[in-house]
């Protein structure tokens, strides 16, 4: 790709495509569609009705370097600063982790979970990274209040853009320190109705195995978490009860092996009822479900 030459955003599609695809770039239509409509500032749908636009000189400079990133697999989203979420688009830096499909399961039943319930609900978000979660579950239910808490002020500050970004900053309070700890339970909530998590849980031996665009670029605070990858687990159900209304529930996202390890916590933790685990779409154990007696 050269500047000397004439450039169509329909040649340069291909030529991106083609190029990412050499690479070994997952799914290199769709990141080309990415990388070009951040360039150009542009919606994906919009580049297929402006094939034949000539790209200037400087997009196409911004756009060597972005694709260059991407060949030596930096992740997409954080070359073009969004990803979307549950319907969402959301801002994304490499601060946070990049929100996974595999979570919106996470997000639908605590939606589903909340509808069956009357009057203004308390959610509590762990972990919250980008705030995808909470943002998700408030703009598709009006009548709670969240609170969303991470360890990481970086992180948060990429939550915040996006509670600012879809209007939520009066039904969303960020929060930073570690799980409960900024939480003051008579000044911010008495006990909430439901609390999620999507914590880390990479074991070391499979942190050492991770693709290398996950392994190299996304922060490992947000993706390892001890030997077994049960550290935040044991730490949470340690505590959760006592932010838990009598009738709440807890929904956790767990690694695909860490069904039984994770049940067994929470059976002992001796507070919770009906505990039950569900599936993703790609047949991996995902979510971890526990209401409080």
């Amino acid at each position: 790709m050269t500047t000397n030459d004439v450039w169509t955003i329909q040649k340069l599609l291909n030529w991106v495509a083609e190029y990412l695809k050499n690479k070994g770039v997952d799914s290199p239509r769709l990141s080309a569609e990415i990388l070009l409509s951040s360039v150009l500032g542009l919606k994906r749908i919009e580049l297929y009705t402006q094939f034949e636009k000539i790209v200037t000189e400087e997009q196409l400079a911004g756009l060597h370097d972005l694709v260059e990133r991407a060949g030596k697999h930096e992740p997409i989203a954080y070359l073009a600063g969004k990803t979307g979420f549950y319907s969402l688009e959301l801002d994304i830096t490499a601060d946070c982790m990049i929100p996974r499909p595999e979570t919106e399961l996470l997000v639908e039943r605590a939606i589903e979970f909340l509808r069956t319930r009357s009057g203004k609900q308390f959610v509590c978000d762990l972990c919250t990274g980008s705030g995808c979660i909470a943002v998700a579950i408030a703009r598709n239910y009006h009548d709670c209040q969240i609170i969303a808490t991470d360890i990481c002020d970086a992180a948060l500050s990429v939550a915040a853009k996006n509670v600012e970004k879809h209007g939520l900053k009066e039904r969303i309070k960020l929060l930073c320190g570690d799980l409960f700890d900024p939480i003051m339970p008579q000044l911010d909530v008495e006990k909430f109705d439901l609390i999620v998590c999507n914590p880390p849980y990479v074991s070391a031996a499979e942190f050492e195995k991770l693709d290398k665009n996950v392994k190299d670029y996304e922060p490992k605070l947000a993706l390892f978490a001890g030997d077994e990858g049960l550290d935040i687990y044991r730490r949470i159900i340690e505590r959760v009860g006592t932010f838990l209304k009598s009738d709440a529930a807890v929904m956790l996202e767990i690694g695909y092996n860490q069904r039984q390890a994770v049940k067994q916590l929470l059976e002992q933790a001796g507070c919770f009822g009906g505990i039950t685990t569900e599936k993703d779409h790609f047949d991996n154990d995902r979510i971890v479900i526990a209401k409080k007696i």
